[in-house]
């Protein structure tokens, strides 16, 4: 058997024994869940893993396929000291998470019920499942549970390759979860990002009281590019998750405090009036590391007349022209991994526009369709809708740009997407930063700051 080395483990604690519960899959393609336990209790870092004798401790129930069952969540508890964890299948068309109850975390049992599904939304793997608090930033141990506290459900979309979730309540009797806004379930609503970002995983960090994820970013070059560089694949930049107050049904994420103490070298502009048509460099912010804020009025959509500016306010297609789209309001925002020619940008950016029914609709997009004169390379354009409220006077953006990676944090972190791009001449110091406005009306950047970002040492164990 061939346990799953590519997705993260599932780690439990009871009475100080460390378990991890990955899923393995045999010679015929069946999946299965098993047990492992650490070989030295002794050592701080739990580097090394025993399988256990009784494996598999789990197999595909009757009705699910043989290859349709993976991912267990972290363990919770309940009141009367049961445990539980969540499986991903598929029945049919029909993603679902199985619930299983256990005494001692070594025999489980299928509940009757199932915890939560979606019809034709395709197979539910890398699954998450924990407490959110109804209000403030601090995150909650896994078996927290109560009349206000809410739950999020998270799957991993085996068709779309994306991370889907819904926050919701969790109903210990009937052993269910309920959407707080049904149109927004799992497959019809949100996504923890838009773009590159999938296969995640979150935890409980007790010291600091928050709920840390790490998402897995694959490449998008060719599989020659990833062997001649020795290595493919990252994790993006770990992120704090709490719930969006102001809206109640979904998550604010941002990136873990750490990231701030590798800034150094800040660059700083206030009050720029971005004409149409124009590009402003930010002298100083050149690099490949980089941490990026910037502060957007919210223009007066107002004062528009729809009929006066006709095709200017069509559907928004990222896909389809990307940044070099005219809008009365779009695209404005930054090009990063930019080389004085322009021959290489990626653009990060919003655009404002009004949908069927004459609603005016925020957009953001990352568009790589021009980041890399490099052949063989995936450049698709990621975006979607941004929820501002009317209170919001503002857009605000912050970039994390890491040589290959673009992490977008949109509206305080309501919505991101991340993006792998392979510059060849837009690199270094030769990689600038530059404002753009690509809308015929004059936007307003209220503010912009550039850090320039240290570098880490990863050491590697004794």
């Amino acid at each position: 058997m061939v346990w799953f080395s590519h997705y993260l483990s599932r780690r439990i604690t009871v009475d100080s024994i460390h378990r991890i519960a990955p899923s393995g899959v045999a010679d015929d393609l069946e999946q299965s869940q098993n047990l492992a336990v650490p070989e030295d209790l002794a050592d701080p870092l739990l580097r090394k893993w025993v399988k256990s004798r009784e494996n598999p401790i789990l197999r595909h129930p009757v009705g699910i396929d043989k290859e349709d069952f993976r991912d267990p969540t972290t363990a919770w508890q309940v009141n009367d000291g049961t445990w539980r964890i969540l499986v991903g299948a598929k029945m049919g068309r029909d993603g679902m998470a199985l619930l299983y109850k256990s005494e001692d975390l070594r025999h489980w049992e299928l509940d009757e019920n199932v915890l939560h599904t979606v019809p034709g939304s395709g197979m539910w793997e890398c699954l998450d499942f924990f407490p959110i608090a109804p209000f403030g930033r601090e995150g909650l141990d896994t078996s927290v549970n109560g009349p206000h506290v809410k739950h999020v459900l998270k799957a991993s979309m085996y068709d779309d390759q994306h991370d889907h979730y819904a926050v919701g309540t969790y109903n210990l009797s009937t052993e269910s979860f309920t959407p707080i806004n049904h149109a927004l379930d799992i497959q019809h609503g949100l996504h923890y990002d838009y773009g590159k970002f999938y296969a995640s995983k979150s935890f409980y960090d007790p010291v600091k009281k928050r709920r840390i994820v790490w998402g897995w970013s694959n490449e998008s070059d060719s599989a020659a590019q990833d062997i001649a560089r020795g290595w493919a694949s990252l994790q993006a930049i770990p992120r704090v998750l709490w719930l969006d107050t102001a809206l109640g049904d979904s998550l604010i994420q941002a990136p873990i405090e750490e990231v701030d103490d590798l800034r150094v070298g800040k660059v700083s502009k206030t009050d720029v009036d971005l004409e149409a048509g124009s590009v402003i460099k930010i002298e100083g912010s050149s690099g490949g590391q980089l941490d990026i804020e910037v502060i957007f009025e919210y223009p007066n959509v107002s004062n528009v007349i729809v009929q006066d500016y006709g095709f200017l306010n069509g559907p928004f297609d990222c896909g389809n022209g990307g940044s070099a789209q005219r809008g009365v309001y779009g695209p404005f925002g930054l090009l990063v991994l930019t080389d004085d020619a322009y021959q290489e940008q990626t653009a990060v950016f919003f655009y404002i526009a009004q949908d069927a029914n004459q609603r005016w609709v925020t957009h953001f997009c990352s568009d790589q369709s021009r980041s890399s004169l490099l052949h063989d390379i995936d450049t698709t354009a990621f975006w979607s809708d941004v929820r501002v409220l009317p209170t919001e006077n503002f857009l605000s953006l912050r970039v994390l740009v890491d040589h290959s990676i673009v992490e977008s944090f949109v509206q305080g972190g309501r919505m991101a997407i991340t993006s792998r791009v392979y510059p060849k001449e837009a690199v270094d110091e030769k990689a600038h930063v530059f404002l753009f406005n690509n809308s015929t009306t004059q936007i307003t950047v209220r503010s912009i700051n550039v850090w320039q970002m240290r570098s880490i040492t990863v050491l590697p164990l004794a």
